[in-house]
């Protein structure tokens, strides 16, 4: 690495950390329902939208009646997305005349989209028309996000709650999260991509003739729209199919660092959020810190050892697969942020990573994409790991555990390591599956060591909601669109679940005065616990299945042995 190298560091992270400070008392206000700077303007269309749509903005719900409604919202979205491209042959906006797409590659995308995973078995210029990119897969980049915004606030009203069962409103929180947050940044960031060159057409694709004479379409689409809320919403797919990669995607330098910026923007942000809408700032900052702790050793090793070159080609550095636009700093940022922040947009291939980079993306969705994760949908994860920590901390000291003033009991503990332990049996069962059924194998592009990863960075990114792919694997398959819809599902629900039962468990109980005795949650030692607690819990899950990936390629490559 050079001096630019750390200069683009050090001006990215200042970049991010500066502003989540202001972004998140922001949306603690507005999710507050308190007037903001925007209320003027977007005041009267939030309620003209209760009004046409019929909710009662001052409705409490309890946890079960909020679950109901995310639920039957989540549901109606994926079957308008599915129904979108069973027709997509018989609607407008397709001037390319775009055929239906196939049933079961319709059923992977529809709740590909519904559950911010955006996994991407198919490209999107020869896939699916702009019609279907628009109302479909971009409505959902925006509702899917306010849904990951809603899950967290309940929970976090039930543990600032004073012995109400209430946890807000689902319509009324998903109408916020969209209108004052998600809206306005999308179209500021928008038009910034427009000016650096990201396209936004409706047109046809234009021919033009290669050096050779061969004739060849140039794809075209409201590209920019869906760019911004793909990052900002940490949804990640792409207009392209090649994703970030793509030069009308990804432009310039600058439309690099903005996407960049994206991808990590809110997630940051809600901690701070957190913090604020507990009254606790120091706890939200220490649950920051453990996320910026992980994150940093993860990007760490995946800089060393992808500055360090292949031993193979004489020490010199590996650009396949990289964004040589942008060099091998840019592209390893890239895949440490969107492996981390469950976004799976990419710039760079990770399947071309060396074996520890790559089994260092692997490991921020193995962790449960906890370490920022998607809009919401991180810290929620993260507050069930807060809960597991606490109890330990209870444990060693023999006492009742309490978080926030609250009792840590059995039923929390359940739920908590429900949300945890589901996505993981997921992983691992799927891919146990997938390395002994012969047409799964089929669809490798590499063997061995390698080929494991591949099937275990796909399942890892489907029940992990990342929807990044190690880019070796053909999963347009039957048994892989079936096998990674039931990891994106219940990858999804399975945790909003037993996160909304915490929040609804919390509410109830009443603050009990803090003591003597009382775990602080604002420390070193707070931070020091709960960082080794994910660490090793993830470890523990999952560090067979990498000892005979990564780890074993790993040392296989400098003796010459490539897969």
């Amino acid at each position: 690495m050079k001096g630019p190298d750390y200069l683009q560091l050090a001006v990215y992270f200042a970049a991010l950390l500066i502003p989540a400070p202001f972004i998140g008392r922001f949306m603690a206000r507005v999710f507050a329902g308190e007037r903001t700077w925007l209320s003027p303007v977007l005041g009267p269309v939030e309620r003209i939208t209760y009004r046409l749509s019929g909710v009662k903005p001052t409705a409490e719900m309890n946890w079960k009646q909020y679950a109901f409604a995310l639920l039957v919202f989540n549901l109606i979205g994926f079957l308008v997305v599915f129904g979108l491209q069973l027709w997509q042959s018989h609607l407008p906006l397709n001037p390319q005349k775009l055929p239906d797409v196939p049933l079961l590659l319709a059923l992977n995308t529809a709740i590909s989209f519904m559950t911010n995973t955006n996994w991407q078995a198919y490209s999107g210029e020869s896939t699916l028309s702009y019609l279907v990119q628009l109302l479909g897969l971009n409505v959902q980049n925006f509702v899917s996000a306010a849904t990951g915004f809603a899950a967290l606030l309940a929970m976090i009203r039930g543990l600032a709650s004073k012995g109400s069962e209430s946890l807000g409103n689902f319509w009324v929180d998903l109408t916020r999260a969209t209108l004052y947050v998600l809206l306005p940044l999308s179209l500021i960031f928008a038009v910034l991509f427009v000016s650096q060159g990201v396209v936004q057409s409706f047109g046809a694709y234009p021919e033009a003739k290669t050096l050779e004479g061969a004739a060849q379409q140039i794809p075209l689409g409201p590209a920019a729209s869906q760019i911004a809320i793909k990052q900002l919403g940490t949804n990640g797919g792409g207009f392209f199919g090649v994703n970030s990669a793509h030069p009308f995607e990804n432009p310039t330098p600058f439309s690099n660092f903005l996407q960049l910026l994206a991808i990590l923007l809110l997630p940051v942000a809600c901690v701070t959020m957190f913090g604020n809408m507990i009254r606790q700032k120091k706890h939200g900052y220490a649950v920051l810190t453990a996320m910026l702790v992980i994150f940093l050793a993860g990007l760490v090793v995946m800089l060393v050892f992808e500055h360090r070159g292949n031993p193979i080609f004489a020490g010199l550095t590996n650009f396949e697969g990289k964004e040589v636009r942008f060099g091998v700093t840019n592209s390893v940022l890239w895949g440490a942020a969107t492996t981390a922040a469950s976004n799976g947009s990419v710039n760079a291939m990770h399947d071309s990573f060396q074996a520890l980079p790559g089994m260092m993306a692997m490991f921020h969705i193995l962790l449960g994409e906890v370490v920022f994760g998607g809009v919401g949908a991180g810290l929620y994860g993260m507050l069930t790991h807060v809960i597991i920590t606490v109890f330990l901390a209870g444990l060693m000291v023999g006492r009742t555990p309490e978080y926030l003033g609250k009792k840590i009991e059995s039923k929390e503990v359940k739920w908590a390591m429900l949300a945890i332990v589901v996505p993981s049996a997921l992983i691992l069962m799927g891919s146990a599956i997938a390395v002994l059924y012969p047409p799964a194998l089929a669809s490798l592009n590499n063997k061995g060591p390698h080929g494991l990863s591949e099937i275990l960075y796909a399942f890892s990114s489907a029940a992990g909601n990342n929807g990044s792919a190690f880019a070796g694997i053909n999963a347009n398959t039957d048994f892989y669109n079936i096998a990674l819809s039931i990891c994106m599902f219940f990858g999804r629900f399975a945790v909003i679940v037993p996160v909304l039962a915490i929040g609804g468990s919390m509410a109830v109980k009443k603050i009990l005065p803090e003591s003597a005795g009382t775990f602080r949650t604002d420390t070193t030692v707070f931070i020091v616990l709960l960082v080794g607690e994910i660490v090793i819990v993830g470890g523990l899950t999952f560090f067979p299945a990498l000892t005979l990936g990564p780890i074993v390629e790993h040392f296989l490559v400098p003796a010459a042995k490539l897969f």
